[in-house]
C-alpha cells in the first residue's frame, strides 16, 4: 500500500477540523476571517475528497476553485494582518517590553 493512500484520509480529516475551526472563529469568536478559512479548507476537502473517490474534474474546475480557494485565504490572512495590535495574543504573550 502506498503512503499516499494512507495519508489522503488523514489529510481530509484534519482538512475537515480546520473548516470547523474557522467557523468558530466565525461565529463564537465573531472574527469574519473565520469565514475565509472555513471556505478555503471546505473547498480541499471537496477537492481532496473527490480525487480520493476518482472523481474527474476538468482542468478548467481545478483553477477556478483553487484560484477561489486562494483568494479567500488571501483575504482570511489580510484581515487578521490588518486586526490592530491589541487584540492580537499568541506568540509574543508574555514578551511585553522587548
Amino acid at each position: 500500500m502506498e503512503i499516499s493512500t494512507l495519508i489522503q484520509p488523514v489529510s481530509i480529516g484534519i482538512e475537515v477540523i480546520l473548516v470547523i475551526l474557522g467557523l468558530a472563529i466565525a461565529v463564537r469568536k465573531k472574527r469574519c476571517y473565520g469565514w475565509y478559512i472555513a471556505l478555503t479548507f471546505g473547498i480541499y476537502v471537496v477537492y481532496d475528497s473527490a480525487h480520493l473517490i476518482g472523481v474527474q474534474v476538468s482542468q478548467n474546475v481545478l483553477s477556478g476553485i483553487f484560484f477561489i480557494a486562494t483568494l479567500s485565504i488571501l483575504i482570511g490572512i489580510w484581515k487578521i494582518y490588518s486586526e490592530p495590535d491589541s487584540t492580537v495574543t499568541g506568540c509574543n504573550r508574555g514578551k511585553e517590553g522587548q
